[in-house]
């Protein structure tokens, strides 16, 4: 795919079904995530991949646990179901800020460092030929999902990244009105 076709077509599915990304495939999502601007070279992202029935049956379960335990009622157990099935691969990103050097880089730069690494792992994985979502919600506020993905205090989950083959087509161009978000001097 043209780099600039996949970055100005790229949208996020919610429809995504099996397969997911192979071996080869994810480690290639995976370079593609290490890859990005890294100021100082501080590596401040973690990623946690989550596949087949067991992983999935764990996170799906996590989420469950998130509901039961938080009290958000029956709501968000059936959206709890919902996103524990909405894709065969799910790859967990972590915000993991690095302090443990002599000259660390501020923790909002390292922060846009591991948006950036999501963000390529999105693409690498259109690139590819499989969609994507990007999800937040509650579930990154987990302390269960934290724990799981062996969180330290200032660690930040920053998004769930849900990975599978589209079932229906929803790359439809936006046509962006750059003229409410450009200014030229």
């Amino acid at each position: 795919m043209d780099a600039l076709q996949l970055l100005t077509t790229r949208r996020s599915s919610k429809k995504l079904a099996a397969p997911a990304p192979n071996s080869e495939q994810l480690e290639q999502m995976l370079q593609a995530a290490t890859q990005v601007p890294d100021h100082g070279n501080m590596r401040p992202f973690r990623f946690t991949v989550i596949q087949g029935e067991v992983g999935l049956q764990r996170f799906r379960d996590v989420l469950k646990q998130t509901v039961a335990e938080l009290n958000f009622g029956d709501d968000a157990m059936k959206k709890a179901g919902k996103v524990g099935n909405m894709a065969p691969m799910v790859i967990g990103v972590t915000f993991a800020p690095n302090r443990d050097v002599p000259k660390p880089k501020p923790e909002w730069e390292q922060m846009l460092t591991a948006g950036c690494a999501a963000y390529a792992l999105q693409l690498a994985a259109t690139a590819q030929g499989f969609d994507n979502v990007w999800i937040t919600g509650m579930w990154v506020n987990s302390p269960l999902l934290r724990e799981a993905f062996g969180c330290a205090d200032k660690d930040k989950i920053i998004g769930l990244m849900m990975v599978g083959t589209p079932t229906e087509e929803v790359h439809k161009p936006k046509n962006t009105d750059l003229e409410a978000f450009v200014s030229h001097w």
